[in-house]
């Protein structure tokens, strides 16, 4: 099975995807407006990359959906609105603090939910940090990997960042607040380049050692 990645069709999608850092990673390439699920039929694992235009996910809801239904893994990045395409899932915004690590002993509010989560072997933690936007609210049963607490103002009780559903549909979705597609093809933000480093190469196993139900 291959790995198949979204191009939104922005200069940061067009960047990281076809700039020569990452492009032998990708075994197929789809365009987000030409999707049709015939495009799918030999990955094992598919990864929306992060800013993709909201309204095209949802308009293609059914094909994800049909692709977990199949037993195969599905990687949402984050800004893609997912709670509006995926069921079970809640967001709740949050003011973003871009440039934390630059305060006096600034400590950044993510923690290590999951230590042991096979991605951790690939991506060590301190490589998912950096600012965030917003918590996610799981599907039942699924497993929180790196999480906040909750809002000094009030605003939610904590919630994901990053987390690993296999409960909710045959195959797997791995969903996340984090943009690195974004900030590695503007060119800002280094710990999103070394998020990547170690993300895609694990995502290209994973893919490869999919097997589909019939």
């Amino acid at each position: 099975m291959t790995l198949a990645v979204l191009d939104g069709g922005t200069f940061y999608h067009h960047a990281t995807i076809h700039g020569p850092r990452y492009r032998e990673l990708f075994d197929r390439v789809i365009y987000m407006r030409e999707l049709v699920p015939a495009d799918l039929d030999d990955v094992g694992l598919l990864l929306v990359p992060d800013r993709i235009n909201p309204d095209l996910l949802r308009a293609q809801s059914d094909i994800f959906t049909g692709f977990l239904a199949r037993g195969l893994t599905l990687v949402v990045l984050g800004e893609n609105q997912v709670e509006t395409w995926l069921p079970g899932i809640a967001w709740s915004p949050r003011p973003t603090n871009f440039w934390w690590w630059l305060e006096r002993d600034a400590v950044p509010e993510q923690r290590l939910v999951a230590p042991d989560h096979e991605l951790f072997a690939a991506v060590p933690f301190t490589d998912t940090v950096w600012h965030y936007h917003g918590v996610l609210t799981p599907p039942a049963g699924a497993r929180t990997l790196i999480d906040v607490p909750p809002d000094a103002q009030g605003r939610d009780q904590g919630g994901a960042l990053l987390y690993d559903d296999r409960s909710s549909f045959p195959g797997r979705a791995i969903v996340a607040t984090l943009d690195p597609f974004y900030h590695h093809g503007s060119n800002f933000m280094p710990a999103t380049t070394r998020f990547l480093d170690g993300f895609l190469p694990w995502a290209r196993q994973v893919a490869t050692e999919a097997r589909p139900h019939a």
